[in-house]
């Protein structure tokens, strides 16, 4: 599930923490408010290096349906591992692949960090109603994330760049 797409509530905070000696994914905390059901805007704390990101956004273009996919725009903190104060924007475009449970994604993405675009993928399996895997690659660096959800919440560990765990958990209210 990409995008802005899961209006099951208004508010939704989540925590993030990586095992690495890098201060600023180590520890990370978002607050996000949906305005829509396609946009979605929120602020990011990262307490290791005392950064405030004052925005985060998603915004669906279109939404994923039979026939069309899902078409997103955003921005967010530069990817795990970047340093404090970069920012990315990104134009992602997703589709579940008919008669399967697999979503692949590519993105467009604008890096501050590089003062660059590179290009994230992913891949996205439904491997249950409450359980999902996600293989991507962020433009550089690839991540695996295995996530469990429930009504309000989710709990995600993830494998970041192949190297080192780390777990979100996050809930909606």
């Amino acid at each position: 599930m990409l995008g802005a797409s899961n209006p099951q509530t208004r508010w939704t905070f989540a925590f993030r923490f990586v095992d690495t000696d890098q201060k600023r994914p180590r520890w990370r905390l978002t607050l996000d408010y949906r305005i829509n059901p396609r946009l979605l805007v929120g602020v990011e704390y990262n307490p290791a290096v005392k950064e405030f990101n004052p925005l985060r956004l998603t915004y669906d273009l279109t939404q994923e349906t039979a026939r069309t996919p899902l078409i997103s725009l955003g921005t967010s903190s530069d990817r795990i591992g970047s340093p404090k104060g970069t920012q990315m924007y990104y134009l992602t475009v997703a589709k579940t692949l008919p008669k399967t449970r697999l979503a692949p994604y590519v993105s467009l993405a604008y890096s501050e960090w590089e003062d660059g675009f590179n290009f994230p993928f992913g891949l996205y399996w439904h491997l249950h109603p409450r359980w999902n895997l996600l293989a991507m690659n962020d433009g550089r660096k690839s991540h695996l994330l295995l996530t469990h959800r429930w009504r309000n919440g989710w709990v995600t560990v993830g494998w970041f760049w192949l190297k080192t765990f780390g777990v979100s958990v996050g809930w909606g209210f």
